[in-house]
């Protein structure tokens, strides 16, 4: 009896820690969608007159306002803690959305930071303060606009859907990660940005497997 105890204590523990694991594994590989199907932003207009959109793109997003001047502090922090460290994925972009008044602000923002940054992936997008508020409430977030601001920016995926935590230790449910807080962007916001870049990676690969065994 002894003997047939450890012997199933010796197959069974693995087994057990294994299926733990690959739970916890599995809830983890998503982070949470907190809102289906905010409005794009392809009614706005770039710089340079194109169309931007969320459609097949990780994307931060950002409703920074008419003063980007009083923001270089949160764009840095952002730019430093989070940015920079996906520019080299293709399918990640980060859009500032900002009425059409701040349009001559922004080009003289974005060729101020290009020296510490690489600002040609930044989308800066442009519409009247209705459109973006519009935008912004379709992302059923419990913050507001001050105008066309908030300091807090936001994740997006690639099929429209606000991405962010329902289980926060600190806040409960994260719709948006506070741009001034440098500590939230370090550890919350970078760690969730991981996390969803490594979901659709993880989906990637087992599309083309499934492709070759077909």
């Amino acid at each position: 009896m002894k003997k047939f105890f450890v012997l199933l204590v010796l197959f069974a523990l693995p087994i057990i820690a294994y299926m733990f694991f690959a739970s916890g594994q599995n809830n983890f590989a998503k982070l949470p969608v907190l809102t289906e199907e905010v409005n794009d932003v392809s009614e706005f207009q770039d710089l340079e007159g194109n169309t931007v959109t969320f459609k097949d793109k990780i994307s931060i997003v950002a409703f920074f306002g008419e003063k980007l001047d009083d923001l270089k502090g949160n764009t840095f922090n952002l730019d430093q803690k989070i940015l920079e460290k996906y520019y080299e994925f293709d399918d990640f972009q980060f859009i500032v959305v900002l009425p059409e008044v701040a349009r001559e602000e922004a080009r003289k923002f974005k060729e101020e930071f290009s020296g510490i940054s690489e600002t040609q992936k930044w989308r800066f997008v442009f519409g009247t303060p209705k459109a973006i508020k519009e935008t912004f409430n379709s992302f059923k977030t419990p913050h507001t606009l001050q105008g066309t601001y908030t300091p807090y920016v936001f994740i997006v995926d690639k099929e429209f859907n606000l991405r962010g935590r329902d289980d926060d230790e600190d806040f409960g449910k994260v719709y948006g990660y506070d741009s001034r807080s440098v500590a939230e962007l370090s550890d919350k916001m970078n760690d969730d940005v991981k996390v969803i870049l490594a979901e659709y990676r993880l989906a990637l690969k087992k599309n083309n497997a499934d492709r070759e065994n077909n």
